[in-house]
């Protein structure tokens, strides 16, 4: 049997788990797509709604009655069903942090849609509980956010996008469109991203025929550690700890000799810039003001730091670099920043979940056992 097991890379690096219409990432080239579209093109000149369709059923809506008749679907399924409604209080008290309780908030919501097996369904309902899912994540993550501040969760409102809807839920008001649309970019940026953890883990667990909500709760749960979904947060307590431009060399100095990751810099498959940073840094210089100054002076040096740390390694600011600046010029507070990845990814993973349930085959991947040698004879008291 051990002959016929094959050494993989540790964390599957490089390894094919599954062929996928979905997307796709480009790491030498610093390209990533979504089926045949660049995606930060879509990002530069799609809604939200448009990518939504497009990951969902595999083609963008080409009029603007396509563009309204998705985007009413959704919209009509923003509300947190009451049943959920009346406990989001006692999940908020309980949890410390909104994409905790999204974990909680996601699985009664699937129970109380009745959502089924992925194995008993057809594509249709499949689709239903995805769409269903994704169309409350905001109201979910946004209610479990104002609750923890003592405020009461906003009814969605009828007419706005995606991204609109998300930030008036947050903050209570009619968002600003030149924040709504930078934080649109942001979202469509971070819908898929190849066969990243939190996606494989939606994969793994649909898999195994379970229903889409179990899938996406798996899935918050890979994103809720720091190596996938928490770096923009710590990005920018980074920027508030280097201060001002003139403390970042020691701060970058005394960090690399402590051998500290600096977040929001490196990546496991770019090889050069990531174009997401790169766009989110476009962004963010349209948006403006102190924190953004700061981290664009701060970008370089750290850069530069990098490199003559690590000479011949390419590491470069990341997603999250930019994403967390984004964010919080938009009004977006720092709890939120995973919790907003989450509301986007969640696109991909259940886009991700369709097509495993589609043509499924359950994972059962081997280990290598490298304990002592069995058999050991067991000791008798």
């Amino acid at each position: 049997m051990e002959d016929d097991l094959i050494r993989v890379p540790r964390g599957l690096k490089g390894v094919v788990v599954a062929d996928t219409r979905v997307g796709d990432v480009r790491g030498d080239e610093g390209f990533y797509h979504y089926r045949e579209y660049s995606a930060v093109e879509l990002a530069e000149t799609r809604k939200l709604e448009d990518v939504w369709a497009l990951l969902f059923d595999g083609a963008l809506p080409m009029t603007l009655a396509d563009r309204t008749n998705f985007s009413r679907e959704a919209e009509a399924l923003r509300a947190i069903p009451a049943d959920l409604g009346a406990v989001l209080p006692a999940i908020a008290r309980a949890c410390w942090a909104p994409l905790d309780g999204a974990r909680t908030a996601v699985s009664l919501l699937g129970a109380g849609h009745g959502m089924r097996p992925t194995l008993d369904n057809d594509a249709a309902q499949r689709r239903a509980d995805a769409l269903t899912i994704c169309a409350a994540m905001p109201s979910i993550v946004a209610g479990l956010y104002r609750l923890q501040q003592g405020l009461d969760p906003v009814p969605p409102q009828p007419g706005l996008t995606h991204a609109e809807h998300y930030l008036q839920q947050i903050t209570g008001e009619v968002p600003d469109p030149v924040f709504a649309r930078a934080l649109e970019q942001y979202l469509i940026l971070t819908c898929d991203h190849g066969f990243n953890t939190g996606t494989f883990t939606a994969r793994i667990i649909t898999s195994t025929g379970a229903d889409i909500g179990a899938a996406v709760v798996g899935a918050i749960g890979a994103l809720s550690g720091p190596l996938h979904g928490g770096a923009p947060s710590r990005a920018l307590d980074a920027l508030d700890a280097i201060g001002t431009p003139d403390r970042a060399e020691k701060w970058i100095a005394d960090r690399l000799r402590a051998g500290d990751k600096i977040m929001g810099f490196g990546h496991a498959v770019y090889r050069t810039l990531d174009p997401r940073s790169e766009l989110l840094k476009e962004v963010a210089l349209s948006l403006g003001g102190p924190s953004v100054e700061l981290a664009f002076e701060v970008e370089e040096r750290i850069v530069a730091a990098l490199r003559r740390h690590r000479p011949g390694v390419p590491l470069y600011a990341n997603v999250e670099y930019y994403a967390g600046v984004v964010m919080e010029r938009c009004g977006v507070p720092r709890t939120m920043f995973t919790p907003s990845f989450a509301v986007s990814r969640c696109i991909g993973w259940c886009a991700h979940i369709l097509e495993q349930a589609a043509t499924n085959k359950i994972y059962r991947p081997s280990s290598m056992y490298v304990g002592p040698m069995p058999p050991a004879d067991v000791p008798r008291i």
